[in-house]
């Protein structure tokens, strides 16, 4: 129990420091509000949906697609589709079939597209 507490904290600083080093913003609570344009926000919502409804592996493939696309408002949505499903609980996440180890793996990947994989290594070492 206490190393699942620890890894999801890692996981909350770690989506924190990167949304502050690279966009500049500050807070505990990421939400979709920190998205600039309505599309982006639709197309999160949506994935978020689907972590709801338990489709959490249908929401990263879409999500890798989408990050496939390219741009800094697409890894805004990363972080965000991360820091959502890392506040889930563990019995939810196992339930669907998924770990805090696959929320590190999948925010590492999507750094990693973007040339920062320093910075995710910072935190996951």
């Amino acid at each position: 129990m206490f190393e699942q507490d620890y890894i999801m904290r890692l996981i909350k600083e770690m989506i924190r420091a990167i949304l502050k080093a690279l966009f500049d913003i500050d807070t505990a609570s990421p939400t979709t509000e920190l998205l600039e344009q309505a599309e982006e926000k639709s197309v999160l919502e949506s994935l978020l949906d689907m972590i709801d409804e338990g489709k959490i592996n249908d929401a990263e493939n879409r999500l890798s697609d989408i990050l496939a696309t390219g741009g800094r408002e697409k890894l805004k949505t990363a972080l965000l589709f991360y820091s959502y499903l890392n506040d889930k609980d563990d019995a939810f996440l196992k339930e669907h079939d998924f770990s805090r180890e696959e929320i590190k793996l999948g925010i590492s990947r999507a750094v990693s597209g973007y040339g920062l994989d320093g910075i995710a290594e910072l935190f996951l070492s």
